[in-house]
């Protein structure tokens, strides 16, 4: 296989992994092209990348480090919630936080991990015990679940549960998840992909925010669909099967970023 065609196969997770890690599709997709900029000008770290993921995410987590690239104007881009993602991310250290994502969403091992991050794996145990502390401790909020596999919306619907969460209810239509939401508005959504209809929860998430900004994650059997470089495109996503750590995981980024009140 080619450098390029390496590269390719990984970048739609390196890109999953951006957008959960910055909060935004903009700023996320923002700092992979500076990652592929500086390959480009530097044929070694092109075929240091063209290694794997391990090199491709060590190479993203340097440029996102130093912090030296402009993210198109939030405003422009995406909006109030983009523009506050920002100023929240200015304030912060998201070492653990990576840590988590790294080892949950990406399933990386904390071997793997401390390679990436240029730790040890003590500290990369240490960054995501902190992470975890920070989920547990988020406000709780209403979850709108939208799963059409019986026994996953309930493995879903413990974990919301165990998070200190409250369920307003399961859809496994899209009329049903946009009756439920009407009624119960809730403050984060978990949204499969296709519905027991035939209908497409992404198009039951795009009526739902019709009524108002909510943060939503994407459970999906298939991500690779979804991250094809064009817009839209969901800035969490969760591949099935999944694991606890992952979706908790996911959840607390959501909640970091988006809002943990229900709309009114």
């Amino acid at each position: 296989m080619s450098v390029a065609d390496e590269i390719g196969a990984n970048l739609p997770y390196l890109r999953r992994y951006a957008r959960a890690l910055t909060g935004s599709q903009s700023a996320g997709d923002t700092y992979v092209r500076a990652t592929l900029e500086a390959a480009l000008a530097d044929p070694d770290l092109r075929d240091r990348i063209g290694g794997g993921r391990i090199p491709l995410y060590a190479a993203f987590n340097r440029i996102w480090s130093s912090g030296h690239v402009d993210v198109s104007d939030p405003d422009r881009e995406a909006g109030v919630r983009e523009e506050a993602v920002q100023t929240r991310l200015a304030n912060i250290t998201p070492a653990h936080r990576q840590a988590l994502l790294l080892t949950t969403l990406e399933e990386f091992s904390n071997a793997e991990a401390a390679t990436i991050l240029e730790l040890s794996e003590n500290e990369i145990e240490a960054l995501v015990s902190q992470a975890i502390e920070e989920i547990d401790s988020s406000a709780a909020t209403e979850v709108l679940i939208i799963e059409d596999e019986p026994l996953i919306a309930m493995q879903l619907e413990e974990i919301v549960a165990d998070l200190g969460h409250t369920v307003v209810g399961t859809a496994a239509t899209h009329s049903q998840a946009v009756e439920i939401f009407s009624r119960s508005p809730a403050g984060l959504v978990l949204a499969d992909i296709q519905l027991a209809d035939g209908s497409s929860g992404i198009e039951a998430v795009e009526e739902l925010l019709s009524f108002g900004d909510v943060p939503v994650i994407f459970i999906s059997a298939y991500p690779e669909r979804l991250l094809t470089g064009e817009r839209p495109e969901p800035t969490y996503l969760v591949t099935k099967p999944f694991r606890e750590e992952t979706v908790r995981a996911a959840i607390g980024q959501a909640l970091f970023f988006g809002t943990s009140k229900p709309l009114g």
